[in-house]
């Protein structure tokens, strides 16, 4: 279990750090101030603004509409150096801002005059690239930007339809992209910019094939981004075949963050829903995400979390896709407390409300507990309300 107790072309100008006086920031409606009390893992900077990033206005006001007030560790390290073309093989902890690290260079290299798909962001899941198209949207919203997702679950001819108009930044799974490229509908052959996210899991042997074969629809000189909070061996040999000199940063001092407190409790089976409604008591919880190991042990625990008099959504893998985005959309907007679910939704998932994490079911391997743990204590996300 762990609880958190802290964090959380174009023709248009750059704007730099001696820019004149801040009018354009006037007319800007950003979120309320996060009070929150923040850890040096999203504090510890070196003073860099976005305003010294030399980016587009039009960015810049999404930025601070955003609520992004300074660039994290993260994207203070990686976004100058994208902004160079690059490649960047990037390691920090869950939950420091690693999305908006890729995202903005990639959004400031779009050329919104071309008809072109410029820029592709892989992630692992279904949430996941939904809640990434959702910060490109919101980034991106006063440039004109054309963003477009496509996962597995839905059906190939609207994503036709979609692809027909057009697209500068195409986010997606995998295999989806994959079919969309093999058919000729998705047209990579000028696509500059590749970004894989949770690269670990994307380089698995459940996708690597389907990433050799995407990487042969994009141009030879691409730029060629690895963003995750783990990184093992099968990265390097990523690394060694499709990266040019890669720019290599490394946050990772530590595998957890700061914010967040670890607890374990030594039960046998048949104590543990009794243990979970001793926690639900004792927790000052705003949301839970508790996880298990299957499908079925997923439906069972939020069955008797539900028979215990406590609010709980459960999803899966194995579930109707229009049922798990359901599910997400709602406990994201708070209309549930708990939700138990299985790995799922172990990977980037942002949800500010969330400050307690439960394995119900100890994880497999230490990576996938690092991930699960991470869904608590996590940088601002604007984008996880609706």
């Amino acid at each position: 279990m762990s609880q958190s107790t802290g964090p959380a072309s174009s023709s248009s100008p750059a704007v730099s750090a001696s820019a004149p006086a801040e009018s354009w920031k006037a007319g800007l409606r950003p979120p309320p101030k996060d009070l929150r009390p923040q850890t040096t893992d999203v504090t510890a900077t070196k003073g860099m603004e976005f305003e010294d990033m030399f980016l587009r206005r039009e960015l810049l006001m999404g930025i601070f509409e955003a609520g992004f007030e300074k660039p994290s560790p993260i994207q203070e390290e990686a976004i100058p150096i994208a902004l160079t073309k690059r490649d960047i093989l990037a390691r920090a902890k869950n939950g420091t801002g690693k999305t908006a690290a890729f995202v903005i260079p990639s959004l400031q290299q779009i050329d919104i005059a071309k008809n072109k798909i410029q820029a592709l962001l892989l992630v692992p899941t279904r949430e996941l690239a939904l809640q990434t198209s959702q910060v490109c949207k919101i980034l991106g919203k006063h440039m004109g930007i054309q963003v477009m997702v496509t996962t597995g679950g839905t059906t190939l001819k609207d994503d036709i339809l979609r692809l027909s108009e057009n697209v500068h930044v195409l986010v997606g799974t995998p295999g989806r992209i994959l079919d969309l490229a093999g058919k000729n509908v998705a047209d990579l052959s000028e696509c500059p910019v590749f970004v894989m996210d949770e690269a670990d899991k994307l380089l698995s042997p459940e996708f690597a094939p389907v990433m050799e074969q995407l990487l042969s629809y994009l141009p030879a000189t691409r730029q060629v981004m690895l963003f995750s909070a783990t990184f093992p061996m099968i990265v390097k040999d990523f690394k060694d075949k499709h990266m040019n000199s890669p720019y290599e940063i490394n946050l990772m001092d530590e595998l957890t963050l700061r914010g967040v407190t670890q607890y374990y409790a030594y039960v046998e089976e048949r104590q543990k829903v009794h243990c979970l409604n001793t926690l639900f008591s004792k927790l000052q919880i705003n949301q839970s995400i508790i996880f298990c190991n299957s499908t079925n042990r997923v439906e069972l625990l939020a069955k008797k979390v539900t028979e215990l008099g406590y609010s709980c959504f459960y999803s899966h893998a194995k579930m109707l896709q229009s049922h798990r985005n359901r599910v997400f959309h709602d406990f994201r907007n708070g209309v549930c407390r708990n939700l138990v679910c299985s790995d799922l939704l172990t990977r980037g998932i942002d949800i500010q409300a969330v400050n307690v994490v439960i394995n119900f079911d100890f994880p497999k391997n230490s990576e996938t507990y690092l991930h699960r743990i991470g869904r608590s204590g996590r940088f601002r996300a604007p984008w996880a309300r609706d």
